[in-house]
């Protein structure tokens, strides 16, 4: 029973609050009863007309100031503040409305960045052959997104692509700042190649390669090229930073070979070092600052 209960009844004592004391009768002349009353429902009023001119139910998106916080800008109550100062606009529009409303599939962005209301995630895949990067294009055919399915549940897209007989590392996250920036060209991003050919390859093709080769009118750059150590010389390694699509298979098509398989062993900082096949794993958080610096 709480204090103001065991104090309502005819037998109990005064407890020393001054209102507590006199009869209920005086308890709501003397503390203004009907002020108080008045003054609650007009301290309601705006709450109730800024709900109904939000755009959204509850149901159909989530308050504007959480939608911030969850992207790990700032707290509930700054994004208020900086909501009313004009900082945030929602598709092109800035909003400066306490509780507006947003989808998640709103353009939100803070002083000019777009946001992201899910907690990023940096999953690393070995991605096996056999599995396509993109769209399902045969009847039964898989996709990574299969093998990443239990990882997450934020909606996480690869970076870049991989063939679907190629291997090797593939990158998947929700973070769209950085997935930008590594699919940028000017940026590149460094990898690292075991490729096996349908034949061998000559000295002279190697240092071609090495100095660079024309793909569509444009050289690609090639960081290094070799044979690998007791292998045949159909098995080569190769490292550049282009991220043009099928690029290392463009790369000796245009001279004549055939790529039997593909491996991406290094992609940016990253290697498949611990990590088996099929399998994945979340990328530390110097990981992310350093893929970040590329």
């Amino acid at each position: 029973m709480s204090r103001h209960d065991r104090s309502s009844g005819k037998n109990s004592k005064p407890s020393g609050n001054r209102g507590n004391r006199s009869s209920g009768k005086s308890y709501s002349g003397r503390q203004g009863g009907g002020q108080k009353k008045k003054s609650y429902a007009r301290g309601n009023a705006p709450i109730k007309k800024n709900m109904e001119k939000s755009p959204l139910s509850n149901s159909e998106g989530i308050r504007l100031n959480k939608y911030i916080a969850n992207s790990g800008v700032c707290s509930r109550r700054d994004a208020d503040m900086y909501i009313a100062a004009g900082n945030v606009t929602v598709n092109g529009k800035t909003i400066t409305e306490m509780g507006y409303r947003v989808k998640l599939e709103d353009d939100v962005r803070f002083d000019g960045r777009r946001l992201n209301p899910e907690k990023p995630e940096y999953i690393l895949l070995n991605k096996p052959a056999g599995f396509f990067v993109t769209g399902n294009p045969e009847k039964g055919g898989r996709t990574v997104m299969d093998l990443v399915s239990k990882a997450t549940s934020a909606k996480v897209s690869p970076v870049g692509k991989l063939d679907n007989q190629a291997k090797g590392l593939l990158l998947f996250t929700n973070d769209g700042t950085l997935a930008k920036k590594l699919a940028k060209p000017k940026n590149g991003i460094r990898q690292i190649y075991q490729v096996n050919l349908d034949k061998s390859l000559s000295n002279e093709d190697l240092e071609k390669i090495q100095g660079g080769v024309y793909i569509e009118g444009s050289k690609v750059a090639i960081t290094s090229i070799s044979f690998i150590e007791d292998k045949p010389h159909n098995e080569v390694g190769i490292e550049l930073y282009s991220i043009k699509e099928h690029i290392v298979t463009r790369i000796f098509k245009s001279l004549g070979y055939e790529v039997e398989s593909l491996d991406r062993v290094v992609f940016g900082g990253l290697t498949k070092r611990d990590l088996p096949r099929g399998r994945y794993r979340n990328l530390t958080e110097q990981e992310v600052i350093n893929l970040g610096m590329h």
